[in-house]
């Protein structure tokens, strides 16, 4: 019910990002490594208490997002009532491209785009139907709490965006090839 009411988050490590192109491992401690796709925001200007059309003012660039995830270490981390840990913040990605926020925000609604595995398209996805606006997302975040130019948000996963969603689990020797039509598209071969 809470998701209703405010928007839901976790703040990742911004320690472990790296950027498309890069190798990634699988954590020696997890047999389920997954993928999630999502539209990355970045600030512009800063927030406090911002109003849901201050706060969609302040976007300056959009980048694709990625989310690596060991969800077979997410689900227990996730009952123990304190959130994910180890199943998140070993790394996380984004394109080397943004585009601005001119050009995607009035319709962010309407974006399309794709996971591939090996070359071979396994799932098309779209932003239609967010809960939440842009806006809303980051005056709730902004909420007694200063927010600053150059910070990274997410959109969470798009439907179909993640392997747990589609069956398709990362294996090593993978290429994986994450697309927002329209902002870019991240790619990893997995070690």
């Amino acid at each position: 019910p809470l998701f209703y009411r405010q928007p839901i988050y976790y703040m990742s490590n911004a320690q472990t990002f790296v950027p498309t192109g890069t190798p990634v491992a699988i954590p020696d401690y997890s047999q389920a490594l997954d993928f999630e796709l999502e539209i990355g925001f970045v600030l512009a200007a800063p927030l406090f208490n911002a109003t849901p059309d201050e706060a969609a003012e302040a976007i300056g660039a959009f980048v694709v997002l990625n989310d690596f995830s060991a969800r077979d270490v997410q689900r227990p981390e996730m009952l123990s009532g304190f959130g994910p840990q180890k199943s998140k913040h070993f790394a996380s990605s984004m394109s080397d491209t943004a585009v601005t926020a001119d050009e995607i925000l009035p319709r962010i609604d309407t974006l399309t785009g794709s996971v591939a595995l090996n070359g071979k398209s396994v799932s098309t996805v779209s932003s239609a139907g967010m809960q939440h606006t842009l806006g809303e997302v980051l005056a709730h975040a902004s909420r007694s709490e200063r927010l600053f130019p150059g910070e990274l948000f997410g959109t969470g996963t798009l439907p179909g965006g993640s392997g747990m969603e589609t069956g398709q689990w990362l294996r090593p020797g993978d290429t994986l090839t994450l697309t927002i039509d329209d902002i870019g598209r991240i790619e990893h071969r997995i070690a």
